[in-house]
């Protein structure tokens, strides 16, 4: 953290806070170990063709995927073409660039009001306007057809966090980096920091498509935003308990705000789900730092300040120094001390119930949540969602619901109870979910855990005693509705040592990231044992290998011009199980523009179909019912702007407004094929 002292102006800039980037520099791809495992591997019949361009194992033992042994099957059919599109060129422009035949659109960007009466974007909007508008940073998303249309629904989506420099005219002409913020004289404008934590969030927002093909907003009471201000409720086995009580619910069942919504989730009862990722930097704790704290990342020391410092709020309203999780009172129902254990979850809100409550749902674990991904529900079989913890060295985790699904009675409550279990990867291509739960296996009160709550509230701690395998950030989950192969990205590793490696992460120094996928047993998604390989591994035309019928080809094809991607992260399989692929590999990638790539797991193609403006990362996928629509996001446009260019005025990206001058703004794209046909097809 840097503080830069001009009269009573004081920078605070924590670097790129929890938003881990890659460095960008270019190891190779292959380390002799890493040539001798795979090559070792077996790859069923169904991969040969299929794992060109980089993809590994496509045909898994023990999968449910149409690549296993059938001697009724014609194997001289080739597979039908998945991806009817020409692949997009790289390049570095500050537009949106999609293939040949398709069209887009912007949609909602930041700034954007979504209820009758609240101001247009401006940098001097306030803070109640921002409650009314759309947020800042869109991510994870889903569109829910109302009475199944496709024409007309709620869009719901996250707004991770914000870059305070583009929200405030304070900071007009002062040299701030992208985490920068201005202090004066040891405190914060009130109204900067509402605007800040409205900034955050989810926004509910109907949206209709008119005849000549445009999307546009439309005014309904369902519209609402849901921001690091409002209440909502604390369900499962921490409510009530002493994690979570504090001045502002003294008997632990409410707590106000989400914050850093990061991917989502959609429930088999037609609920959204908003991840808390990055959450523990907002909070300080000058004093006292439990495990509850420490081992998320909460800040500490007597000079600590939180992300944004929104405790330093002028006025020292209470919404405000909640961020300020030192001991000050008596217990912990006189102060914050608890606060930070308040977030950390998987958030529900019921987008057709506007007056609702969002309800954070305990027992499916607290950590760093990228989001969460369901398998198809079946009638009478438990309930079965998958969630990684984007942080480097940390885990993937399964919950299994304790009660039957019923789609005529099924709601939330099902998300109270149930077993939250965390993956261990073994070598040999196996894998087992190991259950957390208190009084089992050591998780008890002789390794330091007192209750269900406090395995929940503790999860990594849980599953670091569990010994379960440290991934290379592991971030967001896909089930293919084929077969139910479930795949994850794990975004990249630059600190994985040599000593480190293991088969589910086998480079060092990870730099470009990977998919694992996996298949559990029997066709069980509530399985406790799996299967699983790698699908994918990111890297430059020079560095990728390919896998075949026989095992690894070290010189078999290589990812070309059409699939050079980097750093996988957002993930999304349609109803055709086409795989979406969305990149984060930093502002300053030397292949172009984050882009988006759609893989086809039968036959191994990958192209690039989307490419985003200038300094931003694609994000957030969700499609139509009919499949005619695509929904992305782009955020953070200009981030790479440099504190120098930003006091002159230059930003790096003027998308998606395309005026000198002009504020780059996050903001929803929207594609679709010029015949009307199926996205992708």
């Amino acid at each position: 953290m840097s503080n830069v002292q001009n009269d009573q102006l004081v920078i605070i800039d924590h670097g790129e806070g929890d938003e881990p980037l890659s460095t960008r520099k270019m190891n190779p791809l292959f380390s002799s170990i890493l040539e001798a495992r795979l090559a070792r591997r077996q790859v069923l019949k169904g991969s040969a063709g299929a794992a060109a361009l980089g993809f590994f194992g496509l045909g898994l033992a023990g999968c449910n995927s149409d690549s296993d042994d059938d001697d009724d099957e014609d194997d001289s059919t080739p597979p039908a073409e998945l991806l009817g599109f020409s692949a997009v060129a790289v390049n570095s422009l500050d537009v949106i660039t999609v293939p040949e035949g398709y069209s887009h659109q912007v949609l909602i960007p930041w700034g954007t009001p979504i209820m009758g009466g609240i101001a247009a974007f401006s940098p001097d909007n306030t803070g109640a306007d921002q409650a009314g508008q759309i947020g800042s940073h869109h991510d994870g998303m889903h569109f829910y057809g109302i009475d199944g249309s496709s024409e007309d629904g709620l869009l719901v989506l996250n707004h991770e966090y914000v870059e305070p420099r583009f929200m405030h005219e304070s900071a007009v002409g002062v040299a701030l980096g992208s985490s920068g913020l201005p202090v004066f004289a040891g405190v914060r404008p009130a109204d900067e920091v509402r605007k800040e934590l409205n900034g955050h969030g989810v926004s509910v927002v109907r949206v209709i498509k008119g005849s000549d093909s445009q999307w546009k907003v439309q005014f309904d009471a369902m519209n609402r935003r849901i921001t690091g201000l409002t209440p909502m409720e604390l369900q499962g086995p921490v409510r009530g308990t002493d994690f979570v009580k504090t001045l502002y619910s003294p008997d632990g069942t409410m707590t106000r705000g989400t914050l850093n919504n990061c991917g989502n989730g959609y429930t088999p009862w037609n609920t959204y789900m908003a991840a808390e990722e990055n959450w523990a930097g907002y909070f300080t704790n000058k004093g006292d730092n439990p495990r509850e704290h420490s081992r998320y990342g909460v800040p500490s020391g007597a000079t600590s300040t939180g992300r944004y410092a929104w405790e330093l709020a002028d006025g020292g309203a209470d919404e405000f120094i909640r961020f300020d999780a030192s001991i000050k009172g008596a217990d912990a129902t006189q102060d914050y001390r608890n606060e930070p254990v308040c977030f950390g979850w998987m958030v529900e809100i019921d987008p057709f119930a506007p007056e609702s409550n969002p309800k954070k749902r305990t027992a499916m674990g607290r950590f760093g949540h990228e989001g969460v991904v369901f398998a198809p529900a079946e009638e009478g079989k438990p309930v079965v969602c998958y969630s990684g913890d984007d942080s480097r060295f940390e885990y993937i985790y399964k919950f299994v619901t304790a009660d039957n699904f019923s789609a005529a009675t099924s709601n939330g409550d099902m998300l109270d109870e149930g077993i939250l279990y965390v993956a261990k990867f073994n070598d040999d291509g196996s894998g087992v979910w190991m259950p957390l739960v208190f009084g089992e296996n050591g998780l008890d009160a002789s390794n330091g855990f007192s209750s269900q709550a406090d395995v929940l509230v503790n999860t990594r701690l849980a599953a670091d005693f569990m010994g379960a395998t440290p991934m290379d950030r592991p971030e967001w989950g896909a089930v293919d509705p084929a077969n139910g192969d479930v795949y994850f990205t794990l975004t990249n590793n630059s600190a994985r040592t040599d000593a480190q490696v293991n088969e589910a992460n086998p480079r060092s120094a990870n730099q470009h990231g990977h998919i694992i996928r996996w298949s559990e047993t029997d066709g069980d998604q509530a399985a406790t044992s799996f299967s699983w390989d790698i699908f994918l591994f990111g890297g430059d035309s020079g560095e990728s290998g390919v896998a075949n019928n026989i095992g690894y080809d070290p010189n078999g094809d290589k990812l070309t011009a059409d699939n050079i991607l980097s750093s996988p992260d957002g993930l999304w399989i349609d109803p055709d199980s086409r795989v979406w692929i969305q990149m984060d590999s930093g502002y300053d990638d030397p292949y172009g523009n984050c882009a988006m790539l759609v893989a086809d797991p039968k036959t191994g193609v990958l192209k690039r179909f989307l490419i985003g403006p200038i300094d931003q990362e694609i994000t957030g996928i969700t499609m139509s019912p009919d499949q005619k629509t695509l929904f992305i996001n782009v955020q953070h446009p200009g981030e790479g702007t440099s504190s120098a260019n930003f006091a002159a005025g230059s930003f790096s990206s003027n998308w998606p407004d395309k005026t000198a001058g002009a504020y780059p703004r996050s903001a929803t794209v929207v594609v679709w094929k010029d015949d009307g046909g199926v996205v992708g097809s």
